[in-house]
């Protein structure tokens, strides 16, 4: 693992929403795309984060009191912007998987956006180093 680096193990393209985009975009995107986060872009910078988790933390309790149409109107207003993670940590293609990983483990994240200079390339995340490992130790 000493010599790996997250260009070859990144996801390339990831899917990427736009901090306009409502709650129920994101929500969809996600499910649509099997992914747990969405870099957020705005003119081509990686400007926030969103995860699975904070799209459903976001969403209201089964305990309110407000109707389906009330909470959908109220959902259709929220946007990505609101709450995404703003202070994003971005590693470049050739960080070595090792730094990208304790990255991870350090500030108990499960991705990070890649990018080359200021443009956003791929996604690295728990899954992929994952299948890094495994493929790198298999018998």
């Amino acid at each position: 693992m000493k010599n790996e680096y997250v260009r070859d193990w990144m996801s390339k393209n990831p899917a990427t929403i736009s901090p306009k985009a409502t709650l129920p975009e994101a929500h969809n995107l996600m499910r649509e795309r099997k992914v747990r986060r969405l870099p957020v872009v705005e003119h081509d910078k990686v400007v926030g984060i969103i995860s699975l988790t904070d799209v459903l933390e976001a969403k209201p309790s089964d305990a309110t009191t407000l109707s389906i149409y009330e909470l959908n109107y109220l959902l259709a207003k929220l946007t990505v912007s609101k709450i995404m993670t703003k202070q994003v940590m971005t590693v470049s293609p050739d960080t070595l998987i090792a730094d990208a990983a304790r990255m991870m483990m350090d500030y108990k994240i499960g991705g990070l956006p890649v990018v080359d200079g200021d443009k956003l390339v791929g996604i690295i995340t728990e899954s992929d180093i994952f299948r890094m490992v495994v493929q790198t130790y298999k018998d």
